[in-house]
């Protein structure tokens, strides 16, 4: 059993309670790879943000459990190096699709823990819940929960259509599970294609725009559970920059389309508290290491092109800390 406590990281309870009623969210990015932790840490150190760092399953069979569990407790003292005397990194596991899931990672060092439950139906949603948060709540882990389901794809979570949280079942489903934040569905989806062409309607330039978030259902729920935080997954704005730079050297990414940065703002000044944002970091990334390969093709040397992909990253990082969830300088 190794605590959280001991590697440097804290838990969300005292950052969403100051989010909530500061009227911001805080960024949680997901993270494979150093060069993402690096450019997570140095954003959040430049603009004086807490931050969540968020590991899915999948990047857990990527990474290995034991290294990621350093990496995070490498980015506490990488930022202390930077000049951040207490930094607030919390380590997430992002969908949690069981109980072992989570128990394994609150054992080996998390300080958050997300379990999925909102395939099942609402009583077995409630019931494997309270299981994880009965056990995480012994080691001071928080814990985030899932009432509906968003639509798309993103590593080994997926639907095919999403069903928006019914704002009548929030109350009973909070205070029988304990949980300390709730995941919502309130029109956000997962991976890089959010919407279909026909869910859209286009610009006057021919691209595509979404349909709006469903603020009434959160406004709903916020009546329900006044002052509780809340979590919106499947936020990524999928930056028409990068998709363009995508394509231009190779990449075929037709019709790729995410939330606005608006709508995300809009929600973040309410009790939303948390933001997920992983697919505009690897188009980030991705974009950065294809314009360099065409640009460079007799360079091999992986610090090459990634050193450009992890400064790409950190700009985006910073982007949206200090323009869109509103969290800079909230240490």
């Amino acid at each position: 059993m190794v605590s959280y406590k001991t590697l440097g990281l804290v838990n969300t309870k005292k950052m969403f309670a100051k989010a909530v009623k500061g009227g911001y969210a805080i960024p949680a990015f997901n993270f494979n790879t150093m060069e993402q932790m690096q450019a997570i840490v140095q954003a959040a150190v430049e603009t004086k943000s807490p931050v969540i760092m968020q590991v899915s399953k999948g990047a857990r069979k990527y990474a290995n459990p034991t290294i990621l569990r350093y990496m995070a407790q490498g980015a506490v003292e990488y930022a202390k190096e930077l000049g951040c005397k207490k930094p607030q990194i919390v380590l997430h596991l992002d969908h949690g699709d069981s109980f072992e899931t989570c128990k394994s990672c609150i054992d080996s060092g998390f300080s958050s823990v997300m379990i999925d439950g909102s395939h099942l139906d609402f009583k077995e949603n409630i019931k494997l819940t309270k299981k994880v948060v009965a056990y995480a709540h012994k080691h001071d882990v928080t814990v985030e929960a899932e009432l509906g389901v968003l639509a798309g794809v993103e590593d080994e979570v997926s639907a095919a259509q999403s069903h928006y949280t019914k704002p009548e079942e929030v109350i009973e489903f909070a205070t029988k599970t304990g949980c300390d934040s709730l995941a919502i569905s309130i029109g956000t989806s997962h991976g890089a294609y959010k919407f279909t062409p026909e869910q859209c309607t286009r610009d006057k330039n021919g691209k595509l725009v979404p349909p709006p978030l469903a603020f009434d259902i959160l406004k709903a729920i916020e009546k329900k559970l006044p002052g509780f935080p809340i979590v919106l997954h499947g936020s990524s704005s999928v930056p028409q920059d990068e998709v363009d730079t995508i394509n231009k050297f190779g990449g075929k990414l037709p019709d790729a389309v995410g939330i606005p940065e608006s709508q995300l703002r809009k929600a973040a000044k309410s009790a939303v508290c948390k933001i997920n944002i992983d697919s505009d970091s690897r188009l980030a990334m991705t974009a950065a290491i294809r314009k360099y390969l065409a640009e460079n093709p007799s360079h091999f040397d992986p610090r090459q092109y990634l050193t450009p992909a992890r400064e790409s990253m950190k700009k985006m990082y910073i982007h949206k800390i200090e323009k869109v969830l509103g969290s800079k300088g909230k240490l």
